[in-house]
């Protein structure tokens, strides 16, 4: 059985945050994702922000699920930014070969809720028409 604690989704003003720390196993990484995709689908957020900063190793299965987690939240309409790559993470998934189109990145959380916010002012909430 999988021990990993559960990562806390946190909605921030209209974001999802997710901060992942430590270490994540296989069967806790697929969890997480199901878990993200649901709380999109639930609560509707303007953006998702999954924060990387305190994960110290990045396998290739990871990154593909860190990516493709992200790509579904856009096809949900919700815009993605992973931030706080560290360098040997970066390295690890550059290595890898693994590329990440379609997904923003960015240094800090501070750096990605800006970007959010930029994209949120550029496209109207689901469902609502933007007036001029």
């Amino acid at each position: 059985m999988d021990e990993t604690p559960e990562i806390p989704l946190l909605t921030l003003r209209d974001t999802l945050v997710v901060a992942i720390q430590g270490e994540l196993h296989d069967r806790a990484a697929e969890r997480l994702q199901r878990r993200i995709l649901d709380r999109i689908a639930e609560s509707r957020p303007r953006g998702l922000l999954i924060d990387v900063t305190g994960l110290p190793v990045v396998d290739s299965f990871l990154g593909r699920l860190l990516r493709d987690t992200a790509l579904m939240a856009r096809m949900m309409g919700v815009p993605t930014v992973l931030v706080g790559l560290q360098p040997a993470v970066a390295v690890t998934l550059a290595e890898l070969g693994l590329e990440l189109p379609g997904v923003h990145t960015d240094l800090d959380l501070e750096r990605g809720l800006a970007w959010l916010q930029r994209q949120g002012r550029q496209t109207p909430p689901a469902g609502r028409a933007r007036s001029r």
